[in-house]
């Protein structure tokens, strides 16, 4: 059977393209030789299962290790129910430890079932170190998995058999989970949302972070289809999928396999740039699950603060700011550059972000975007301004209340609307400027005669500010430098406390600056 591109799961070498797994995670190695402990943590789907479990059948062929990748996730709906939650997590390590030659694997679980649940995982990793003639490595994947008294009974054995390593206790242990040890959740613990600097497991050495595919690495994965199957991509199609995706893994092989097994399965076609934009529309369309558990996190508190002020171009709290970012980067929905402002991860995350927010009121919206096309096919970007205008008076304030992002509610609302205008007929761009207050938007409008583009800023006029009509009319009119346009609208919504009633702030008028024609709405 030929190899394929896989969004499901682990990934396994005969069935699957994929990357060597020492080379996304090379100190692995030397820390196991080291007889340590550590960490390994990235966001989901990036490949940590796929890279650890190949470790661990690559260190046991070797002969000089019986090293086991074993999942936590069973344990989890143990809660904080300790007796059940390590009896999950035992039979899960002794399932894993079936794929090891007799002579290496643990001893069943069931002999120690008169030992307390607080020493249990302790003796059983004591006796399987000891009943085997080579040293035992473990990989406990999906670590945060684990809740409550039951992660910290976990953490606490890992940490009481370090030093009785590595005849009685295994010679290294990895933990592999979404977020470094010091942040995961403890229940038990209202006072803290993190197990702190005192942390169970302060035995691990180092917190590795798996990080997303180089743009050497997305080529060399992709042209693993091109040896076996003589389907060629073109050196700018090899790029695209890397500055859409980031490297991110899940998206690259999604994007791959949306091409090649959908879209351009004659193999003696060649995978063009086109072929590549094409695929990526269709993913944010589809929502598969990967998008739609990362936009699930968006509701999270942690997350809001993080991700609000990012779609806003407000800057952040900066009182609780470095810990939440940390935690949302490693969720994978943010980049972070020194000196510079947080940044959306990447294009496809960039478009998936603001469409589940606005996913609700795009959806409850009776616009067609037949209502605003003339004879000539060009979208009537007057028509559509002065009908938004109307909804924006009778519905604001009912669709404010039910924004999870209240700060950004205003730019979703306007997206929402636009997005489903132009649904089937064209594109909206977005920009995030953070620190500069506003978010700037560009339809791309398809039509008989080519392309036709619209540029539109937001601004929020807040309280203890200026009125940000001058700023905006500047950066509006930057914008339209850069796009090439000679005209664009400014919307500014007044979220003030003292702002006067809808029915009185909302007007509309047309102003030259700068030598572009701007239309101004108060709203």
């Amino acid at each position: 059977m030929p190899r394929f591109f896989n969004t499901a799961g682990p990934c396994d070498p005969e069935d699957h393209f994929m990357l060597p797994a020492e080379h996304r995670l090379p100190s692995v190695r030397e820390l196991i030789v080291q007889k340590l402990y550590f960490v390994v943590h990235a966001p989901r789907q990036s490949g940590k299962t796929t890279c650890l479990r190949a470790f661990a059948r690559a260190l046991t062929s070797e002969g000089r290790h019986a090293a086991v990748l074993a999942s936590c996730e069973a344990a989890q709906p143990a809660g904080g129910d300790l007796d059940r939650g390590i009896a999950a997590l035992l039979s899960s390590v002794e399932f894993a430890a079936q794929r090891l030659p007799e002579a290496l694997r643990p001893l069943p679980p069931e002999a120690l079932a008169g030992v307390p649940a607080e020493t249990r995982l302790i003796h059983y990793l004591t006796r399987w170190a000891a009943k085997a003639p080579l040293p035992v490595v473990l990989f406990l994947d999906e670590i945060d998995a684990l809740l409550d008294e039951t992660l910290l009974s976990v953490l606490r054995q890992l940490r009481a058999g370090y030093g009785e390593r590595p005849d009685r206790f295994p010679q290294s242990i990895g933990l592999i989970g979404l977020r470094d040890v010091r942040d995961y959740k403890v229940r038990i613990r209202p006072e803290s949302a993190s197990l702190g600097t005192s942390s169970p497991f302060n035995v691990k050495v180092r917190s590795l972070r798996l990080s997303n595919f180089t743009p050497d690495e997305v080529a060399a994965l992709l042209v693993q289809h091109t040896a076996e199957t003589g389907q060629r991509f073109e050196p700018d199609a090899l790029s695209l999928a890397w500055e859409l995706t980031r490297g991110q893994p899940w998206l690259v092989n999604a994007l791959a396999r949306q091409v090649v097994e959908d879209d351009v399965r004659d193999r003696s076609v060649a995978v063009t740039r086109a072929h590549v934009e094409a695929a990526k529309d269709t993913l944010i369309l589809r929502r598969d699950t990967h998008l739609d558990s990362l936009a699930d996190k968006l509701r999270e508190e942690r997350v809001r603060r993080v991700i609000e002020p990012v779609l806003a171009g407000d800057l952040p709290d900066l009182d609780r700011y470095d810990d939440d970012a940390a935690y949302v980067e490693d969720l994978g929905l943010i980049e972070r550059r020194t000196g510079a402002p947080p940044r959306i991860a990447n294009p496809i995350y960039h478009e998936v972000i603001p469409r589940a927010l606005a996913f609700a009121v795009q959806e409850s919206l009776p616009q067609r975007s037949v209502w605003y096309v003339g004879a000539d096919g060009l979208l009537l970007t007057t028509k559509l301004l002065d009908e938004f205008q109307a909804f924006w008076r009778q519905h604001a304030e009912p669709l404010l209340r039910q924004q999870p992002y209240p700060e950004a509610a205003p730019h979703l609302i306007f997206f929402g609307f636009l997005q489903r205008i132009v649904n089937g007929g064209g594109t909206v761009d977005r920009e995030y400027a953070v620190g500069s207050g506003r978010m700037d938007l560009c339809v791309r409008w398809r039509h008989p005669g080519g392309e036709q583009r619209e540029a539109f800023e937001i601004k929020v006029w807040r309280d203890k500010r200026a009125d940000p009509q001058p700023e905006g009319l500047d950066q509006l009119a930057d914008y339209l430098v850069r796009l090439g346009l000679e005209h664009g609208a400014l919307l500014l919504f007044d979220r003030r406390s003292t702002a006067p009633p809808l029915a009185e702030r909302c007007s509309s008028q047309q102003i030259e600056h700068r030598g572009k024609s701007i239309r101004v709405l108060r709203l």
